[in-house]
């Protein structure tokens, strides 16, 4: 092949993605978002996701002319609060979709601006191949009506055993409902979602928690290449043993910081979008089809913030109660 044919196919391919790219920002803004004429739309993004903004505002601004983007600079941790001129910005929006690195899900800002109204998408951590393959190109309409279908099933059970093929289990209880709003459409005021979308999941009674877990997907966006296994009694932490892999092994000691037993599982969900890839990102990782996941929390002190960690579980059985929800990585129809 000679060099012209090269920047030709080069060229083809550049022009291709682009396509991609804008088409997925469309489906954010007209099938996800649901965005309306007369709405405002706030983008906010920051440096390490300027060019999915950049489509996000377009696409909006084929649909409203009351598009405002906002580059802000990057946080250093999900969670963390934006600056006080964005967290004002956010109130004042009928659609506010955050594509930053770091999550602004569990913040004050998105908490006031949910409860003025404003419907609200976080895309922590979004990626050009994240936003163009994967979850993001999943039929949403089809993932939103099989998510509620769920509903009949899930009403009956309250207690959750996952195990794994060597025998071991953990038991655990959920607290309150099953949550079944993380389908990708968010058009009610004071919504909330993630995207790419597509996930069923509750909050644990953290002292019902008690068994083996081995987490092999990823630990906290980090691929696992041997499983993490945590030892829980009546919700406390007894052990973590992890294989001593750089920044993943730093990255739990650091989480486990001498309070090991502080720690407590408060979260439990699994994969509904058929689409979506473990691809070491949460937001993509906890929605696949066939998969499951915990969050620990590491709670704050008056020297430190509240710590949170994703673990992702593939080729387990989830059972709830004698109804087997997954088998061996397979979700069952």
């Amino acid at each position: 092949m000679g060099a012209v044919d090269k920047d030709v196919d080069s060229l083809a391919s550049k022009s291709d993605e682009s396509e991609k790219i804008r088409n997925s920002a469309k489906t954010v803004i007209e099938t996800c978002m649901q965005l309306r004429g007369h709405e405002n739309l706030l983008i906010i993004t920051d440096p390490n996701t300027a060019e999915i903004g950049q489509a996000l505002y377009e696409a909006g601004s084929q649909v409203s002319d009351r598009v405002l983007m906002v580059m802000m600079p990057s946080t250093h941790r999900h969670g963390q609060e934006p600056p006080a001129p964005v967290a004002d910005l956010m109130r004042r929006q009928h659609v506010v979709i955050a594509a930053t690195r770091y999550s602004l899900t569990h913040t004050r800002a998105r908490l006031i601006s949910s409860k003025d109204g404003a419907r609200i998408a976080t895309m922590p951590g979004v990626t050009r191949s994240m936003f163009i393959e994967g979850g993001m190109t999943t039929d949403f309409d089809t993932l939103q009506s099989n998510i509620a279908s769920m509903a009949r099933i899930l009403r009956k059970h309250r207690n959750v055993i996952i195990s794994n093929q060597e025998g071991e289990s953990l038991e655990m209880a959920i607290a309150g409902r099953w949550n079944l709003e993380d389908n990708g459409i968010c058009n009610r005021p004071g919504q909330v979602t993630n995207l790419p979308a597509g996930k069923i999941f509750a909050e644990i009674k953290p002292e019902s928690v008690s068994g083996v877990i081995k987490i092999n997907g990823t630990w906290d966006s980090i691929s696992v290449s041997e499983p993490i296994s945590i030892v829980i009694d009546e919700g406390n932490i007894v052990d973590i043993q992890a294989s001593n892999e750089g920044v993943l092994n730093d990255q739990i000691m650091e989480f486990i910081d001498e309070r090991m037993d502080s720690i407590k599982i408060i979260e439990f969900g699994f994969g509904m979008n058929p689409k979506a890839r473990i691809s070491g990102s949460a937001l993509e990782d906890e929605k696949v089809l066939g998969s499951c996941y915990i969050v620990l929390q590491q709670p704050a002190t008056r020297r430190t913030h509240e710590v949170r960690a994703t673990g992702i579980i593939t080729n387990s059985t989830v059972s709830l109660g004698d109804y087997n929800l997954i088998e061996n990585g397979q979700f069952r129809e």
